[in-house]
């Protein structure tokens, strides 16, 4: 009796796994679906943006974890010259929430015109880290998997080993505006492939990521977030 009712109990366990599995799955394909098409809408935005900025002299990307966060009067002229290059730049930033997830949160943004898809941007970019390790795993100073455990946690900062991920699996190039005195502007190529559009963020050194815009662009309303993401 108790031998059938344990298998009983570990068929419908089985069962129930697998029809969670197949949701998953298929809200998967619903919000792969919904995104190709808020994709395809958002790619008609700045589009001279990125030609217009053009002429800025980058320098080489190299993937890194998080550095040590400045103290508060180092933080203060960082941000001030994070500032200035903006303005010299012509551009404004989106303020993004700083909730741990700024990173991601300015890339959602940037994809898709909404902040609050972060949650599939670093499912996403977990992703392409497990799938191609031997790409990233030489820039990290611990255990793969301890990493790939952190970064899959809300609220986890990202790094640009994170943002080159990114880059890869979007097939983007990332336009980084910092704050470090001698690298004011880094480009972020995806590996092997041409990039299909440009995102454009704001790095203050170690404490905050923003979206950016060209000053003088239309005011815009963030798109509606789907259902599936509650």
């Amino acid at each position: 009796m108790n031998e059938s009712y344990g298998n009983s109990r570990a068929s419908s366990s089985s069962t129930s796994s697998l029809d969670r599995n197949s949701q998953g799955t298929e809200d998967d394909h619903a919000i792969a679906t919904i995104l190709a098409e808020e994709e395809q809408n958002a790619s008609k935005y700045g589009g001279k943006f990125g030609k217009r900025l053009s002429h800025l002299d980058s320098i080489p990307h190299t993937p890194r974890v998080i550095g040590e966060i400045p103290d508060p009067n180092d933080a203060t002229l960082d941000h001030g010259r994070l500032c200035s290059r903006l303005a010299t730049y012509g551009l404004t930033e989106m303020q993004i929430e700083g909730d741990g997830n700024c990173q991601f949160r300015a890339l959602s943004d940037q994809l898709y015109h909404n902040p609050e898809y972060h949650k599939l941007v670093r499912k996403e970019v977990v992703k392409q880290l497990k799938l191609f390790k031997k790409l990233y795993d030489g820039y990290v100073p611990m255990k793969y998997k301890s990493y790939l455990k952190k970064m899959k946690r809300l609220g986890e900062w990202g790094d640009h080993v994170t943002l080159q991920a990114a880059a890869d699996r979007f097939g983007v190039k990332i336009c980084l505006v910092t704050s470090f005195r001698d690298s004011g502007y880094i480009d972020i190529l995806p590996k092997d492939i041409q990039p299909s559009r440009e995102l454009w963020l704001s790095f203050w050194s170690e404490v905050h990521y923003n979206s950016l815009y060209e000053i003088g662009a239309p005011a815009r309303i963030p798109r509606k977030k789907h259902w599936l993401f509650f």
